[in-house]
This record gives C-alpha cells, sequence and structure tokens, in this order.
C-alpha cells in the first residue's frame, strides 16, 4: 500500500470526517453523516483507494 495522501489533504480529511461523525453524534444531520468514517480513515492510513483508480498523488513522498 503505497502513500498517495499528502499533508494538507490528510489534515483537510481528517477534520472533515471529525466534523460529519460530530453532526451526526448529535443527531443535527442524518445518518449519513456517519459516512464521515471514510474521510477519517483514508487520512489516518494516507491512503485513498479512488486516488489509486484515478491516478492522483498528492503526497510527496516516493516509495
Amino acid at each position: 500500500m503505497n502513500l498517495n495522501v499528502g499533508t494538507l489533504d490528510r489534515v483537510l480529511r481528517i477534520v472533515a470526517g471529525l466534523v460529519l461523525i460530530a453532526l451526526a453524534a448529535t443527531n443535527t444531520v442524518g445518518w449519513w453523516g456517519w459516512l464521515g468514517v471514510v474521510p477519517l480513515a483514508t487520512g489516518l492510513f494516507r491512503f485513498c483507494p479512488a486516488y489509486t483508480l484515478l491516478g492522483i498523488n498528492t503526497c510527496p513522498l516516493k516509495k
């Protein structure tokens, strides 16, 4: 698994994921807020399967 999520992208994904999960936990938004787990996970693992399929890499590290 190659890293393909850069620093800024990672921070934005983690923040967005946490905000969506918090909104879902407080019933501010519907069940779809729990989908915030996806950007949170991709930010934490620094790997996005969709980026691999699309050939995108925002990570400056090369392996």
